[in-house]
């Protein structure tokens, strides 16, 4: 690992359930000689990716809302979905989420909250695994073959857990069937009773960049009467694939490909 991918690593530790980090722990977390943890520590503040508060700890400095408010006035996936995603929370009370394909995860880059939200909806900035869920499951089926070989051998077991095969050949053919249906749908894949349909997003090129996803809770709706929405869902993920696909900031989005 290079001393700039290790100096970046400091940021990653920086969770809402751990938001203040004390120089010392960085420093034990890093596993570096002090000066290079102090050296990395500087550059990260005079930066503004990292901000001193008391006793010498450290948060997240304010260079991070600045990017986040550069990424919402420009990023084509947030552009394009925001005003359809929330205009079919709209049209079936139901809440509606975001998605892009961030390495071997899935990241909410925005939702729109229905009347009945279920507790544990995903929020902008949040990451959860590629296996489980709608919105995972619709993007995983549109990735390349090499890279879904380099999942299924990394989770395996949890892509059982969540019904996608118990081997390589069932994994396959449970992606084709999504694929052969246009969107994916889930139950508590990731948290127990949240229903989710999700349709696939995609670049210019075709290739898959997140998902459009309608959930809610099973305490409010049937799934039987929840999959009417399916069209929906698939008719709301269209205009937003026809609106990336003419953005003028579009024409070089990759997808995320596995790392």
């Amino acid at each position: 690992m290079s001393s700039l991918e290790k100096m970046l690593g400091l940021l990653e530790v920086f969770t809402t359930d751990r938001p203040i980090w004390s120089s010392d722990d960085l420093m034990q977390h890093l596993g570096a000689p002090a000066s290079t943890c102090y050296r990395y520590l500087k550059v990260l503040h005079t930066a503004g990716y990292l901000a001193r508060v008391a006793n010498g700890s450290y948060v997240l400095g304010p260079r991070i809302m600045e990017l986040d408010r550069i990424s919402r006035e420009s990023d084509p996936v947030y552009l394009a979905g925001s005003p359809i995603a929330q205009r079919l929370t709209h049209d079936t009370g139901h809440s509606t989420l975001l998605c892009i394909l961030f390495s071997d995860s899935i990241m909410c880059v925005q939702q729109a909250r229905g009347r009945d939200a279920p507790a544990g909806l995903f929020n902008r900035g949040q990451r959860r695994p590629l296996v489980a869920g709608a919105s995972a499951k619709c993007i995983l089926a549109y990735l390349p073959m090499h890279q879904l070989r380099i999942l299924y051998a990394r989770h395996a077991e949890p892509i059982a857990d969540v019904g996608l095969g118990h081997d390589w050949e069932t994994f396959k053919s449970t992606l084709k069937k999504i694929r052969q249906c246009g969107y994916a749908t889930s139950l508590g894949d990731y948290n127990p009773g949240i229903l989710s349909i999700a349709a696939p997003l995609f670049n210019r090129e075709g290739e898959v960049l997140g998902s459009l996803a309608l959930t809610a809770s099973d305490n409010v709706i049937q799934l039987s009467a929840f999959q009417e929405h399916a069209s929906q869902v698939l008719d709301a993920a269209a205009a937003i694939n026809t609106k990336i696909a003419a953005s003028q900031n579009v024409a070089a989005l990759p997808a995320r490909a596995l790392g």
